[in-house]
C-alpha cells in the first residue's frame, strides 16, 4: 500500500450530558442520529453536500490547544440565534476571511468550540 495523503474521516464531540448535546445538535444543524454500540454514544450520519475530495482544515497559533469542528450553514445569523436559543454562546460574531468564506464561531452547552460557515 502506497502512503498518501491521508484524509480526515470522522469526529467526536465529547461532553458531560451527551443527551443535551444530541438534542443541541439534532435541532441546530438538523443532524441525523442513530444509537451506538454502548449507552451515550450516538452515530452522526453523514450530511449531503459536503467536499467530495474529503475535509480539508488548517493549523494555527493559539492561546490553548483545541479542535474546532467547522459546520456549513445556509444562514450565519440565524443559526447563531438558534444556537444561543438552544442554550450556546456566541464566541467569534460572522467575519469574512481574506479570499474565502464567512465564519462565525460558538460554543455548544458543554463549551465546545464549534466553527460554522456560511454555504
Amino acid at each position: 500500500m502506497e502512503d498518501w495523503e491521508r484524509p480526515v474521516v470522522a469526529f467526536e464531540i465529547r461532553g458531560r450530558d451527551s443527551a443535551r448535546l444530541r438534542e443541541f445538535y439534532a435541532a441546530l444543524f438538523n443532524w441525523k442520529m442513530t444509537e451506538g454500540p454502548l449507552p451515550n454514544i450516538a452515530r452522526i450520519e453523514p450530511g449531503v453536500g459536503g467536499p467530495v475530495e474529503g475535509v480539508g482544515g488548517v493549523l494555527l497559533q493559539a492561546d490553548e490547544p483545541t479542535v474546532v469542528l467547522y459546520v456549513q450553514v445556509a444562514n450565519l445569523g440565524d443559526s447563531l440565534k438558534k444556537a444561543q436559543q438552544l442554550g450556546g454562546t456566541r464566541v467569534l460574531e460572522p467575519l469574512d476571511l481574506p479570499a474565502g468564506p464567512t465564519i462565525a464561531q460558538i460554543r455548544d452547552p458543554e463549551g465546545n468550540l464549534i466553527g460554522l460557515v456560511q454555504q
